[in-house]
C-alpha cells in the first residue's frame, strides 16, 4: 500500500467518524474537495479517494454540480 492510499484510508476513517457520531447527519452536505483538502492538509486526489471509499460503502452520494451528501441511515435488518 503506498502512502497516498494510507492517507486516503485515514481520511475516510475521520470522515466516517463524523457521519457515525451524528456530527454530519443524513442529508448533510459535506464540505467541498478543496475545503477538505485544506482542512486535513492532504491533496485533492486523497480527498477524492476517501470520498470514493465512502461512496462504495453507501455512506455518501455525490451529485455533479451539487456536492456530496450523507445518505439516509441504513437499516441492517435481515428478512425473516
Amino acid at each position: 500500500m503506498c502512502s497516498s492510499d494510507l492517507f486516503a484510508e485515514q481520511l475516510a476513517d475521520r470522515l466516517r467518524e463524523k457521519i457515525e457520531s451524528g456530527e454530519w447527519p443524513p442529508g448533510h452536505r459535506l464540505p467541498g474537495e478543496m475545503t477538505l483538502a485544506q482542512t486535513y492538509n492532504v491533496a485533492r486526489g486523497t480527498v477524492r479517494a476517501a470520498l470514493e471509499a465512502l461512496r462504495a460503502e453507501g455512506r455518501v452520494v455525490t451529485f455533479t454540480g451539487r456536492g456530496t451528501f450523507v445518505t439516509p441511515e441504513r437499516t441492517d435488518t435481515a428478512d425473516a
